[in-house]
């Protein structure tokens, strides 16, 4: 039988409310009693009326009044007013004028700080030392900025760029007379038109790479990063491109006048450089193909030196492309001008050098011969009780290559436990490559830097990437072309825009605590080391997005930060964007500058919102040109 309940339910529920409301009130009674005893014993008693009145009163002659803040009074009866000024730790302009950065006069419209060829003749002509990086002295920097030519138009829209470019943009006609038979480049009317040849592929660079696909894959995705040593106007890299293959294409700044300056206004990667005494800005087991054609190179001269820096530079198992002189000397010894013996000589030490470095030749066919780097040096250390020289380097990072002289001598590969184990380990192939662990990260090679850091790291910046489409328009509608991350840690940035038709300079500052480039290059992009307290080896006008990020938390004590900016001036192409990210009071500071350099800016929020420290600058640089001479008028 059910147990039965004494009394109505409903009466037990209203008893129950009761009960809490008269909890709910008693506490309330109690705070408000507490707040009102507590705020009369802080409140100190005035000593007469007058005083009692002063205290409130809105006095506009005391600069006092109305601060919102009173303090016990003293016998002077003064009050201390609220400082409502931010605390930076970087001093800011307060001022209302901004210093105007002027024009520079057009004779420097082309200007490459550290590959001035005045400045250069100073310097020993030896192994063409004279048009190796020579930047100038603090006082020799110019403060001013370098004005684009008077008609300058915006560059063609790729993949538009990558056949045509407006005339007025790079006023040069040298190149197209005397390359004219190789089909290097043809002024048609107000633009250039660039029909794909070389020295050594009249037939066009389409069909010379295919010469070369015939011989080893390069649509396998097992190529990815390429090296083309004097690469001419990059036609080779060019075509590469629609291959999924990216090449780092450079050239000295020598009389074939702007020819890496053609490169970058077609939207082709490429920088000034050149093979002389220093090692090449890039990091050891980069490149996966090397490639030069009748680049000029002497590779059989100072016991090798040359070719033992691709072989640093080149990954396990990279391959390494030549086509012009010496090969093939039987049939072009009279049209290259110079003797059967001559060239003979010179391709039997180049055979010789190779087997020092432990290549394999694969094969040599018609005007073209290919060598394999092996995947290790299993084999390779046992040969040296045989080949004495070149020797293994002796501990060292192979890596370091930012103002370093050649060596000669075998950059080592990291030790393997079998001969069939990659040195370093394995990449995947591309696209896959792009986004897997890459072996010096897995490997524990980058100290601070896990596989779990690195996964996160891909997911901020496709997070930030969202944001940046959705405050920067231009980024999904084809208006940028040429892109450089300054400070590019992992390739994080370069990694959300691969679906993007634009390619990615990953800059990382030799001034940092991590090197991560190899790892970028294991990925498959490419980049290079750079000092930003110095300029950067390319033309003015040649990149259309820069992304900055903590860039100027590094250099900010190490030089004048202006000189930074007008580096980014300099070779930001007008209308062209730049995003920086730092801490308010460095963007403050920017800021402060970029108004007076023509620059449009506005500070926003990051994008996590107004809580996070970090803010991000967004700048466009205003189209301006130079005065045009009389001549030109």
């Amino acid at each position: 039988m059910a147990k039965e309940y004494s009394g109505s339910p409903k009466h037990h529920h209203i008893e129950s409310k009761k009960k809490r409301l008269t909890y709910v009130f008693c506490v309330s009674g109690l705070c408000v009693l507490f707040y009102v005893l507590g705020a009369w014993q802080s409140t100190p008693v005035p000593n007469n009326q007058s005083e009692a009145y002063t205290r409130i009163k809105c006095d506009a002659d005391n600069p006092n009044a109305g601060d919102g803040q009173s303090t016990k009074l003293s016998s002077s009866s003064e009050s201390v007013s609220l400082d409502f000024q931010s605390h930076h730790q970087v001093a800011i302009n307060d001022s209302d004028t901004v210093e105007t950065i002027p024009a520079c006069d057009m004779a420097h419209s082309e200007y490459t700080p550290c590959q001035d060829p005045q400045r250069g003749r100073k310097f020993d002509r030896n192994m063409l030392k004279y048009r190796e990086r020579h930047c100038p002295k603090k006082d020799e920097l110019l403060k001013c900025l370098i004005p684009a030519p008077p008609r300058y138009k915006t560059p063609f829209k790729w993949p538009q760029s990558r056949d045509y470019a407006w005339y007025d943009n790079i006023p040069h006609r040298e190149l197209s007379i005397e390359k004219a038979v190789q089909n290097w480049i043809q002024v048609e009317g107000d633009r250039f038109r660039f029909p794909g040849g070389g020295t050594m592929f009249p037939r066009g660079a389409d069909a010379y790479i295919d010469d070369i696909n015939e011989l080893i894959p390069l649509t396998s995705g097992k190529i990815r990063t390429a090296i083309d040593t004097g690469c001419g106007v990059a036609s080779w890299g060019a075509y590469l491109l629609k291959r999924d293959i990216v090449t780092m294409s450079f050239a000295p700044r020598d009389t074939h006048e702007a020819q890496v300056q053609f490169a970058l206004e077609r939207g082709v990667p490429a920088m000034i450089g050149i093979m002389a005494s220093q090692r090449i800005p890039y990091p050891a087991r980069a490149f996966d193909m090397a490639h030069c054609s009748r680049c000029l190179i002497p590779w059989n001269k100072y016991d090798g030196l040359y070719l033992i820096e691709v072989d640093r530079v080149l990954r396990p198992g990279g391959y390494w492309i030549l086509s012009g002189p010496p090969i093939r000397w039987r049939k072009y010894w009279r049209g290259w001008e110079r003797t059967q013996e001559d060239l003979k000589q010179e391709q039997d030490s180049i055979e010789d050098v190779a087997k020092r470095l432990c290549w394999k030749k694969v094969v040599e066919k018609n005007d073209l011969a290919i060598w394999q780097k092996p995947i290790n040096h299993f084999e390779c250390i046992k040969s040296r009780s045989v080949y004495k020289t070149p020797h293994i380097c002796k501990a060292d990072n192979p890596d370091t290559a930012w103002n370093r002289d050649m060596e000669t001598c075998i950059t080592p590969l990291p030790e393997v436990s079998s001969s069939d184990e990659v040195a370093g380990g394995a990449v995947e192939t591309w696209p896959e490559r792009a986004f897997a662990v890459p072996p010096r990260v897995s490997s524990g090679s980058i100290p601070g830097i896990t596989a779990q850091k690195y996964k996160e790291d891909n997911e901020i910046w496709k997070d930030r990437v969202s944001h940046y489409k959705r405050i920067i328009s231009p980024l999904t509608q084809g208006r940028y072309r040429n892109v450089m991350d300054m400070n590019a840690n992992l390739g994080g940035f370069a990694a959300a825009l691969v679906k993007y038709p634009v390619w990615v300079m990953n800059v990382v500052p030799v001034n940092t605590n991590h090197d991560t480039l190899g790892a970028i290059y294991e990925r498959g992009f490419i980049g290079t080391y750079q000092d930003w307290c110095e300029s950067f080896s390319t033309y003015p006008r040649t990149y259309d997005l820069i992304h900055a990020g903590g860039v100027f938390s590094i250099y900010q004590d190490r030089c004048d930060i202006t000189y930074i900016l007008l580096e980014m001036d300099r070779i930001l192409r007008p209308e062209g964007t730049v995003i920086f990210r730092d801490t308010v009071e460095v963007l403050v500071k920017i800021k402060s500058i970029t108004d007076g350099m023509r620059w449009k800016s506005q500070i926003m929020d990051h994008e996590s919102g107004p809580f996070n420290p970090e803010k991000i600058l967004v700048a466009v640089k205003t189209y301006w040109t130079g005065k045009p001479s009389q001549k030109q008028l």
